[in-house]
């Protein structure tokens, strides 16, 4: 599966490009900033106000085939996941996000998880994604329970992307099992590279 890419500039024109190499994310864990999702009715919904529970958000085009086709996969781990205190979130960020998001959480997201609608710029923000750079749909960051991001990907994160609904499942349970962020084992790597250097 291909993974396609919107820039900045080329967003606002409804153009495509083909994504190659994935792009720097920001350091995490880092203090997830308070986001806010416009919603369809005119309320505003807060990111923490889902503080205590592990939230998915996925930052996706209304007119992206990839976002289009990636939105059920998270109605289905809404659905598998919500006993365990998960919250998928979902928010629209292309220019034609408001007037489309009806459609989009309806046909798309199933309604079966909240998807509000936001600027392209406050999505960029909260991911600490340099604005010059291409924005690449979808793309996901992943809180904890304390307000945390443990994790985020852009969306030509082909490594990621290719098996959207495996990898998403992971992180969570990476979160719930208080294994995400984890470092990993510095002595057993050590030994390895000094057996191949006595080798």
């Amino acid at each position: 599966m291909k993974i396609f890419a919107a820039s900045l500039l080329l967003a606002f024109t409804g153009v495509m490009v083909a994504a190659t190499a994935p792009d720097q994310t920001a350091p995490v864990p880092r203090k997830a900033p308070e986001f806010v999702f416009n919603m369809q009715d005119g309320k505003q919904l807060l990111l923490s106000s889902y503080k205590g529970k592990v939230v998915a958000i996925a930052f996706m085009f209304t007119t992206c085939s990839h976002c289009q086709a990636f939105a059920p996969v998270l109605a289905t781990i809404q659905r598998d996941y919500a006993a365990k205190g998960v919250q998928v979130l979902g928010c629209v960020v292309d220019e034609g996000a408001k007037e489309g998001l009806a459609n989009f959480a309806a046909l798309y997201a199933k309604n079966a998880y909240p998807v509000g609608w936001n600027l392209q710029v406050t999505a960029l923000e909260f991911l600490k994604h340099p604005p010059s750079k291409p924005f690449y749909v979808p793309s996901m960051a992943f809180v904890d329970r304390n307000g945390m991001i443990r994790a985020q990907f852009i969306g030509n994160d082909e490594s990621f992307f290719t098996d959207q609904d495996k990898n998403v499942r992971a992180e969570l349970d990476k979160i719930l099992n208080g294994t995400a962020g984890a470092k990993p084992a510095v002595k057993s790597v050590t030994k390895a590279v000094e057996s191949k250097v006595k080798k």
